[in-house]
């Protein structure tokens, strides 16, 4: 599918809860961080839902089944059924369906999500690489997981097993700070086996795919953190995305993102799912948002004005991307940043 090349984030007449039907949200750094809520965000998605918005929320870890997810978002006050979660767990066991045998085994290297998911599907979960495995999988188990799981899934690869993994997150945050993520034990696996896994999460089309399955969305809005993961998720499949800020992506990220990592709308936080965004404008010299004037110069990014630092922002994104094409942008935003306070 052909894209045309993203230059600037757009601008929205309307409230982004009323002209999308779905928001297909991600979960840590978006509507928790380390457990506990985000600012905002559980009277945010209680508003879009009594609009009419219809909320999922979409994950790639594949470790917690959609169970657990929902009753943790209950816990939080933002009232959530089972079948409003989609994992990425989910997403992996739909793709092994489509691959082999009703009823087959698969031999798992993870969690209950994945086990919970495979049984939707039909297919036996097993432990061994000698229980005679159709395939293999593997997604995040969390840190006990053993090490011998790891040689289970390299034994079952070598026999030629075909190998299938949640997703390749190579880091997944922590109460402590960033811990490994199942990219990191999948490159263990690559390392031993010399093998490549059929990847399912996102930013892949599988992902994408079981979202709309699973929701019937037909005007989803992506919502998260990540650049490379959600954003880049949605450039893949298409359709609208809003980055907040208020997870892992800061600044000088946003204005070095290269086109498959450049949203549709940037915001604060979950509160920008129920207004309008400002609309960004081309001048003879620059982009002008709210009160900030930004350009390209020959070394650095350069910011006029004053007002909302989020206007200059975006006044700044559309410099960059605009400056850098289909490339990343390597002008130094750094001081244009500090006058924003980003």
């Amino acid at each position: 599918m052909s894209q045309s090349v993203r230059t600037r984030p757009e601008g929205s007449g309307q409230a982004l809860s009323e002209a999308y039907d779905t928001a297909l949200l991600d979960l840590d750094g978006v509507v928790y961080a380390g457990g506990n809520a985000i600012a905002y965000a559980v009277e945010s998605l209680a508003a879009a839902r009594s609009g009419g918005m219809h909320l999922a929320y979409v994950t790639n870890n594949a470790l917690r089944t959609p169970d657990v997810v929902s009753a943790h978002l209950t816990a939080l006050g933002i009232p959530t059924a089972a079948s409003e979660v989609i994992t990425s767990a989910q997403a992996v066991a739909r793709l092994i369906a489509d691959q082999v045998p009703q009823g087959s085994r698969v031999l798992v290297i993870g969690g209950e999500g994945l086990r919970v998911a495979l049984r939707e599907r039909g297919l036996e979960p097993v432990e061994s690489a000698d229980d005679d495995p159709a395939a293999v999988v593997q997604g995040y188990g969390g840190p006990e997981l053993p090490w011998g799981r790891f040689a289970e899934a390299c034994y079952a690869i070598a026999r030629g097993v075909p190998w299938f993994a949640s997703n390749t997150d190579l880091t997944i945050p922590s109460a402590r700070g960033i811990a490994p993520g199942n990219g990191a034990a999948v490159q263990v696996v690559r390392i031993a086996t010399g093998a490549e896994p059929q990847v399912a999460g996102k930013p892949l089309p599988p992902m994408h795919r079981e979202t709309v399955l699973r929701t019937g969305a037909e005007r989803p809005l992506v919502v998260g953190d990540r650049l490379d993961t959600d954003i880049e998720g949605a450039f893949n499949g298409g359709v609208d995305s809003l980055l907040v800020l208020t997870g892992v992506t800061d600044g000088p990220q946003l204005l070095a993102a290269p086109p498959q990592h450049r949203p549709t709308y940037v915001d604060a936080d979950l509160r920008g799912m129920l207004t309008g965004q400002p609309e960004v404008t081309a001048e003879s010299d620059g982009f002008r948002c709210g009160g900030w004037r930004a350009k390209a110069g020959a070394e650095r990014l350069e910011l006029d004005g004053d007002g909302e630092a989020l206007d200059g922002l975006r006044a700044l994104c559309a410099a960059a991307w605009t400056s850098a094409g289909e490339a990343v942008c390597e002008l130094d935003g750094g001081k244009a940043l500090a006058r924003l306070g980003l």
